[in-house]
């Protein structure tokens, strides 16, 4: 081994402990648009997108209006695609409308008025599920979720 190498070797070698001990950089959350949401319509009802199942579990952030509260102290929200002025909320899947997200914030937030536009982060959620504490049925849904008026 020539000398230029041994040293570019040994130089190496000196730096890998200093990359090693780098943080790993934080994936950015994938975006979620509304229309992104469900795939197709079946004799069951809505479909989830093969990019809803791509990114089930994961991070993602969603732009989109607060549908008013059920309550003030509440730690939940609905996201909807269009301002509403109630709540969207549903009986049955084949009754849910393929433009609304539940969103279960981390920590509770002031809410926002109808009308205007937020972004939301959390972890996608998908499938049906019914909250036990206020028997709510959900689709799609963001847990430990934060928003920010923009």
């Amino acid at each position: 081994m020539t000398t230029m190498i041994r040293r570019q070797i040994l130089t190496l070698l000196g730096l890998s402990p200093l990359l090693l001990a780098r943080p790993a950089l934080a994936a950015s959350p994938a975006a979620l648009g509304f229309p992104e949401l469900y795939g197709k319509i079946s004799v069951l009802g809505l479909e989830f997108s093969t990019k809803v199942k791509e990114l089930d579990g994961k991070d993602v952030v969603m732009s989109g209006f607060m549908a008013p509260p059920l309550k003030a102290e509440a730690t939940f929200f609905v996201l909807t695609e269009i301002p509403m002025s109630i709540c969207p909320f549903c009986s049955s899947d084949s009754d849910w409308p393929d433009n609304i997200v539940v969103i279960y914030l981390d920590e509770k937030q002031t809410f926002v008025q109808p009308g205007t536009r937020i972004e939301v982060s959390g972890r996608l959620e998908m499938g049906s599920w019914t909250d036990p504490e206020t028997g709510f049925l959900s689709r799609l849904r963001l847990r430990d979720a934060r928003y920010w008026v923009v």
